[in-house]
């Protein structure tokens, strides 16, 4: 995609350095093109296979000029060595024509079609493939546009069962999951960009990410596909912890960022055996609950899940919580690091009989106030809405409020307080649910966010005196239960933390 040869040379050798098999030459990037001295040099240079492709304006490309000198400098590409060469179905059987069988032998023809509005049903897409399969292809390419993540099993669909060698990729941040699982369901190609965010389509991935975090190379038709079901979600560093974790114990799986919407169609939809297990975060806790065959008594007792397994026997999907595990153990251990050990309350936790202020209640939150009530805590809810701090509160024997109050709340001083709204989460991290002239009262204070994992709250709270306690711990507690319960392997702990500390 460079702008000059020189610029794509080096892009050329950094592709190989990379890692990638093969390098698309986008033509219509580079100013005062010159068409026979340029490719010659790009092609006979290049340390990797190419595919030349000189898109036009009219299927979101660049060039703007005369179609006949377009299709004229592919023709050029082929016969000065060109592996690969990319024309659009508008014009593939013209192309075809003006070639007049001059066609190299070694030279394979990819016939390709955007879609940059929508992605359209399988039967659709397999409709066009037969389209683009009539014009003598040699290689079939589909790109369509993702509205929600379920449109891409339209493309897996068609991958799976096709019978020519075909490219599908569903273009935008939903449909990075078919430029990772193109391995899995047959494609002969997925694209990676060199550099973060220069991609030639929407949503690409990088080379680096695919080949390093989603481990491509790995991925094949017996692969299981586990994932972070949230919205938003390129925020979350879970990827780096299990593909790395899955990795170590030699388990043949992936697990990727899932950008939902609605959770029952994103389950209804993916509901074949090797899409098998999930992490669940905001906004989809309580949501994932309802789409339960099963649910384990203490996701059930707390009303929100955080983590979902498919039965390889029945299919049915049960469902866990690990929150409150992960979140009360950290809170406990930076409330020993005070010296409050427990040991005077005969609980032996250093939470019974403390005040605990949980703001949130969510899924996060339901679990905080479960897990706080089992340690003996004395619980208070506090949310925007009252009447579902209420409902909660409730549940745990505790104290509803709202966050408004929140700020006067002072019945004693030692309280701990847990966040678990995402305010302050990135990317708004100038933002915080509580004044700071509030958290003088606290002795501790957790919050749920670990992106970042200073957040503005736990900077404020130490800056007020109290103790503060990250959620990266509560995070590496979940990832810790999470990779066992996948992938049926014990966790390498330092590894995850490890890993976690590297992509912080």
């Amino acid at each position: 995609m460079g702008e000059s040869v020189d610029q794509m040379l080096r892009q050329l050798q950094q592709a190989k350095e990379l890692g990638a098999d093969l390098v698309e030459i986008r033509l219509d990037y580079i100013k005062n093109f010159s068409p026979r001295q340029d490719l010659e040099t790009l092609i006979k240079r290049s340390p990797l296979p190419t595919l030349v492709t000189y898109r036009p304006k009219w299927e979101g490309g660049q060039y703007e000029g005369d179609e006949k000198k377009r299709q004229e400098a592919l023709i050029l590409a082929m016969e000065l060595g060109a592996d690969y060469i990319d024309v659009e179905l508008k014009v593939a059987n013209d192309f075809y024509s003006s070639m007049q069988g001059k066609k190299p032998e070694r030279v394979k023809i990819i016939v390709s079609s955007h879609n940059y509005e929508s992605t359209p049903s399988a039967e659709e897409i397999g409709n066009l493939v037969a389209t683009i399969q009539a014009t003598g292809a040699d290689i079939v390419k589909v790109a369509t546009t993702a509205l929600d993540i379920t449109d891409n099993a339209s493309i897996f669909q068609v991958l799976a069962r096709s019978q020519v060698p075909m490219i599908g990729l569903v273009m935008g941040e939903k449909g990075l999951i078919s430029r990772v699982l193109s391995a899995k369901y047959g494609s002969f190609a997925t694209f990676g960009t060199l550099v973060a965010g220069e991609v030639s389509a929407p949503g690409q991935p990088t080379v680096t990410d695919l080949l390093e975090l989603y481990n491509f190379r790995q991925i094949g038709a017996d692969t299981k596909v586990h994932g972070v079901i949230g919205n938003p979600i390129g925020h979350s560093k879970s990827p780096h912890l299990y593909n790395a974790a899955f990795k170590a114990n030699n388990f043949n799986g992936i697990y990727l960022p899932l950008l939902v919407d609605s959770v029952a169609n994103f389950i209804n939809t993916y509901n074949s055996p090797d899409w098998v297990g999930y992490s669940y975060t905001i906004p989809h806790k309580e949501a994932g609950f309802k789409c339960c065959d099963e649910i384990d008594p203490n996701a059930l007792a707390i009303g929100a899940i955080s983590c979902m397994i498919r039965n390889p026997t029945d299919g049915k999907l049960k469902g866990y919580n690990v929150d409150y595990l992960g979140a009360i153990a950290a809170i406990e251990e930076g409330l020993r690091g005070l010296g409050l050990n427990g040991s005077n309350n005969g609980s032996g936790s250093p939470l019974a009989g403390r005040l605990f202020v949980v703001m949130g209640a969510g899924g996060a939150g339901k679990a905080l106030a479960y897990g706080g009530k089992q340690k003996g805590a004395r619980v208070v809810v506090a949310n925007r809405s009252f009447d579902k701090a209420k409902i909660l509160a409730d549940k745990v024997g505790g104290e509803a409020i709202t966050l408004a109050e929140l700020e006067n709340f002072h019945p004693e001083d030692g309280m701990v307080l847990a966040n678990t709204t995402s305010v302050g989460m990135k990317p708004r991290t100038d933002q915080t649910p509580i004044p700071k002239e509030a958290l003088k009262n606290y002795c501790l204070v957790f919050d749920a966010i670990y992106t970042p994992k200073w957040t503005r709250l736990l900077t404020e709270a130490q800056e007020s005196g109290a103790a503060v306690v990250f959620g990266t711990e509560m995070f590496l507690n979940q990832a810790f239960v999470q990779v066992e319960k996948f992938s049926g392997i014990p966790a390498n702990k330092q590894l995850i933390r490890d890993t976690l500390a590297r992509n912080t």
